[in-house]
């Protein structure tokens, strides 16, 4: 929070063109001096967490205490459907999983369910009520309205080691089992039902149950008391029209096809980007072949002319991957165009055991062409690994 909070501060100008200040995995908690920006405050990426049942315990208790603890009013997960190889890194980091295109599998996990515990209830312009706590036996409640009539209160009692997320380190905590009484003032009291919708982890017996849709609660004079155990996450609502749905199974998984060939003549627009590749540096795109002489129409091309920019520790070559890392013996064949006859290559890589931020250290074998004909063979991508037993060699074009 430090660096802009503090400029914000000192600065009117700056603190008059800004509406919302973040910070990414803020651990549900908020610095004193970004309270007094006045600001609104988000956390401005979270979660991050693999996808299995610990990975929806980290998030329903963020998406409460965010609020409780901080007062942020926006918790954007990153990511929200896995979608890419999951032997890159952060694998399955989504709030669900869909990395199969092949074979169209895709997997709902957990933190959908817990989502829905929030967004199927109240919508972009509610507001939160003042009073959100803590429960005594541990825990959080928050609670939500439209502004006309509409309650929506959210409870969790996720347990500290089924609520760990991937960052920052979480504090020790205790959570048991307990009956919570409420008790709904003002407007509110005139309320004699609400909707009920539970999620219950079960970690001992192995047998959770998402998103249930139970009875409706009875409010006597604004009160109301539930028993509540550990790993749980209640919502508790006027809003009637909370929905799971049904959707036939997905189609099973399968590995990548050992046999695979493409020469991106389909449909897909131009500028698009092709199926099953997943781009590690630079950018890949389907393109209307209009320079090369050749007999290839369509072709997927790089077309970052420039190295931007980055954060992160990504290579100096551009990279799209595709396929299954764990093939052993494998025939790869391409055609390419070299836009660049000066100084452009271009490398075709097999058995590569490393992606996203640590591609850079990455081995494999890796067979290299330039436009002055010559070629080498190296173990890594920086070139410094042999491909064999010697120093690795350029071979003259013949």
């Amino acid at each position: 929070w430090e660096p802009i909070v503090v400029s914000l501060l000192l600065d009117p100008e700056l603190s008059s063109a800004v509406d919302v200040i973040g910070a990414h995995y803020p651990g549900t908690i908020t610095v004193t001096e970004a309270l007094k920006t006045q600001k609104k405050l988000w956390s401005s990426e979270d979660y991050s967490s693999f996808n299995d049942e610990v990975g929806g315990g980290c998030w329903a208790r963020i998406l409460n205490q965010n609020y409780v603890n901080g007062l942020m009013t926006a918790t954007i997960s990153w990511n929200l459907v896995a979608s890419y190889y999951e032997d890159l890194p952060f694998g399955r980091d989504g709030l669900m999983t869909a990395e199969e295109p092949w074979s169209g599998n895709y997997v709902v996990e957990s933190p959908i369910w817990i989502t829905a515990h929030t967004t199927q209830f109240s919508q972009p312009g509610w507001t939160y009520l003042q009073t959100v706590g803590h429960l005594e036996h541990g825990g959080s409640y928050v609670a939500l309205t439209d502004g006309k009539g509409n309650l929506t209160v959210v409870i969790e009692t996720m347990t500290h080691d089924h609520s760990v997320c991937i960052r920052p380190p979480l504090p020790p905590f205790n959570v048991t089992s307990q009956n919570a009484t409420f008790q709904l003032k003002g407007s509110f009291t005139s309320i004699e039902e609400l909707q009920v919708w539970r999620s219950q982890f079960n970690f001992k017996t192995k047998k959770p149950y998402f998103f249930e849709k139970l009875p409706p609660l009875k409010v006597l004079n604004g009160s109301f008391t539930l028993s509540l155990a550990e790993d749980e996450v209640y919502t508790l609502t006027t809003i009637t029209t909370g929905n799971k749905g049904s959707y036939p199974d997905p189609p099973p998984s399968a590995p990548f096809p050992k046999v695979y060939k493409d020469n991106f003549d389909v449909l897909n627009p131009p500028f698009s980007e092709a199926p099953d590749f997943a781009d590690q540096t630079g950018v890949f795109e389907y393109y209307v072949n209009l320079t090369d002489p050749g007999p290839h129409l369509f072709t997927l091309r790089q077309v970052v002319t420039q190295r931007p920019i980055t954060w992160a520790t990504d290579a100096d070559q551009t990279i799209s991957v595709i396929g299954d890392h764990q093939w052993q013996d494998l025939t790869v064949s391409c055609d390419i165009f070299m836009e660049n006859i000066q100084t452009g290559g271009v490398f075709v890589a097999a058995r590569v055991d490393k992606g996203g931020g640590s591609v850079r250290s990455a081995r494999g074998v890796f067979f290299w062409v330039f436009a002055d004909g010559s070629y080498r063979v190296t173990n890594d991508l920086a070139g410094q690994q042999c491909a064999c037993s010697h120093c690795f060699l350029l071979y003259p074009k013949e």
